[in-house]
């Protein structure tokens, strides 16, 4: 099995210095920085030039949710299409240190309050129509649109930061001063105020204007070309062509792709059973595992046994996690950020009862026992990969079932009528519900020993039957007053480790529905400049934040597992980078 050793530590380092040198395409010589961090790359042993022709047929675990549009798109499923079909301005390379994509080049102003972009000239849209900086504007003005987030969007860190955006968001003004194109290759970002996290957010994939021009906003999710096999139209190597909805997606190679026509015909991915991934690969039915999920810790010795297939083990950036509804909405909201819409989740909203489910639940007992060890618990939504990782920062909680059961008889939970389960303090019946999607198998299996861990402690949860991941987290999003608790994962940014995409009060991801005014302080103060562009200012200030946030415990962190991701032997060309494997595609090749 090939393993990689990752440390992260200097990331931060790298990408700032990529700001404070106010310069964009010019990378440090990784053999001259002393980050650890390796691209994995396929293909090395292969005998000949690459040859044209043929099909990679991956394999992953959910069915998307038949969004494919960028600005609109929900889950990682999805996001399998989209990494073939579209592209962004700046990408990452094995180092974490961005790179050119549809952009060329960028620089700063003096007070990095502008970030302009030149374009790559040529690259043409599946459909022949060629890209332009009015693409790029026409993107980031929808994502900034007022029927935006009540359209389903939720991408709207990618545009607050920028000038003109509460006034246009308001419907106040008529064009979004955020974003300019100066000429058909120059495209400038305004930023209200320094930004360290430029890059990141001016990195999100471009939709066509020429296609969506005369779509109101609220009317893109379900306009053919945000879902219809034929109509998805992006820049990348591949167009989604065929699809069979639940069951295969193929993707055609793109003849005019600006870098060079792909090498395969096509790629196909398949809806499979993880069950059953191992004899597929065994019999090269599929010729890769990849993201999310990967192949499963207790199947990967089995696929690392096989002569066919090589294996490729990294660390994670995501996490699996409890979710605690701690407000729901109120009637049918519009925009259901809107905070005054929110009532609180008597069931749990004592810091104590949250406290007691964390001592209560075995996690370990799920690394070792499901995971065959190849993960870690954590305490806070930083895991080892990023540098904002610090286990001496967060409140430990241990599996103590003794503890827990303390805090529950402390905060007035306690079993009134004999029945093995505690009422709540005004001795009303007392029943947290579990959601949980299906596709995962090791997040499934944690479910029903969740339930017997609680039980144990006299909480009594009713587990309801997993759905599919997209109705699941369609159902997350809308938060009905019946969900207590629900099982998910996340992944931070490989760009940066803020986690106010998930955490802020405000944040449309905010699907726990966490309003703490603390927290946002800090998740605001971790981005302040000049200050936070050193390293050591934004450690500390994250430090603080996860230290808080292991003490109020919006959210329960389970694991972070190490990831496995599986290519056939005949299978060349591919690149694991740090939580990407579907990079540079077009370079994909197999052996006839």
């Amino acid at each position: 099995m090939k393993k990689k050793s990752l440390l992260f530590m200097l990331i931060a380092l790298l990408s700032f210095g990529l700001l404070l040198a106010a310069c964009g395409g010019e990378t440090e010589d990784p053999a001259e920085t002393e980050t650890e961090t390796e691209g994995e790359e396929g293909g090395e042993a292969a005998t000949g030039e690459p040859q044209k022709g043929g099909t990679v047929t991956a394999a992953m675990f959910s069915a998307p949710g038949h969004q494919f549009n960028p600005i609109f798109y929900a889950d990682s499923y999805e996001a399998n299409i989209l990494d073939f079909t579209h592209e962004a301005l700046v990408g990452l390379d094995e180092n974490l240190e961005f790179i050119p994509e549809l952009a060329s080049d960028w620089k700063f102003n003096d007070d990095f309050t502008e970030l302009t972009y030149t374009l790559e000239e040529g690259v043409k849209w599946h459909d022949g129509e060629e890209f332009t900086a009015e693409d790029v504007v026409f993107t980031y003005t929808a994502i900034a649109d007022p029927a935006y987030t009540a359209a389903g969007g939720v991408r709207v860190d990618y545009v607050n930061q920028l000038v003109g955006y509460e006034e246009y968001v308001a419907g106040e003004a008529d064009t979004f001063e955020g974003v300019k194109a100066d000429g058909d290759y120059s495209v400038t970002f305004y930023f209200k105020e320094p930004s360290i996290t430029a890059l990141q957010y001016t990195s999100f994939p471009i939709i066509p204007q020429h296609v969506f021009a005369d779509v109101p906003v609220a009317d893109m999710p379900a306009h053919a070309a945000s879902r219809d096999a034929g109509s998805v139209i992006g820049t990348g190597p591949f167009q989604l062509t065929d699809m069979q909805e639940g069951e295969q997606y193929v993707l055609s190679a793109h003849a005019d792709y600006w870098k060079g026509a792909p090498y395969l015909d096509s790629v196909v991915w398949r809806v499979v059973d993880n069950a059953i991934m191992t004899g597929l690969l065994q019999n090269e039915e599929i010729d890769m595992v990849g993201l999310p999920g990967g192949v499963p810790s207790t199947d990967a010795a089995d696929v690392d046994a096989l002569e066919n297939v090589e294996l490729v083990q990294d660390q994670d950036f995501g996490y699996q996690y409890i979710g605690f509804k701690l407000h729901h909405s109120e009637g049918e909201q519009e925009d259901w950020t809107d905070k005054s819409g929110w009532v609180v989740n008597e069931k749990l909203k004592d810091v104590e009862v949250r406290q007691a489910i964390a001592y209560a639940v075995n996690r370990q007992g799920f690394v070792d026992g499901l995971m065959d060890g190849q993960g870690m618990v954590i305490n806070a939504p930083f895991p080892e990969a990023s540098w904002a990782f610090d286990p001496e920062a967060v409140n430990q909680y241990d599996y103590s079932p003794e503890k827990a059961i303390e805090l529950l008889d402390g905060a007035g939970y306690k079993d009134t009528d004999g029945d093995g389960f505690r009422e709540d303090p005004s001795g009303n019946k007392w029943v947290l519900n579990l959601d949980y999607p299906s596709g995962n198998q090791t997040r499934e299996r944690t479910a029903p020993i969740i339930v017997e861990n609680l039980a144990e402690v006299g909480i009594e949860v009713n587990m309801r039957s997993p759905r599919e991941a997209a109705a699941h987290f369609e159902l997350v999003e809308k938060n009905n007053t019946d969900w207590d608790m629900y099982l998910a994962g996340w992944g931070l940014s490989t760009g940066d480790p803020d986690p106010s995409g998930i955490h802020r009060s405000t944040a449309p991801y905010n699907y726990l529905r966490w309003d703490d005014a603390k927290s946002d302080e800090l998740l605001d103060a971790a981005l302040k400049t000049p200050e936070a562009f050193e390293l050591e200012y934004r450690q500390e200030i994250y430090n603080e934040w996860a230290n808080y946030f292991s003490e109020q415990l919006p959210e329960l962190p389970l694991y972070s597992a190490n990831v496995n991701v599986a290519f056939n032997t005949k299978f060349h060309g591919w690149t694991v980078k740090p939580r990407m494997v579907n990079d540079d595609a077009h370079l994909w090749w197999v052996e006839q």
